[in-house]
């Protein structure tokens, strides 16, 4: 019985590869949105720090 357990676990271990495919689309996807917002939102961030940076140095 013992043996039956462990080459069950044993079985169970070699078959558990995870969910590759899934981790790297869910990676990809970030990847993607960050440069799509950074594409959008970057001019305007931009123009609120270079206009941080005047107002800090007086200009």
């Amino acid at each position: 019985m013992r043996e039956r357990l462990t080459e069950r676990m044993t079985e169970q271990l070699r078959d558990e590869r995870g969910d590759v495919p899934g981790w790297v689309l869910i990676t990809l996807m970030t990847a993607g949105l960050v440069i799509v917002i950074w594409g959008l939102a970057g001019p305007a961030l931009s123009g609120v720090f270079d206009q941080a940076i005047g107002r800090v140095l007086g200009f």
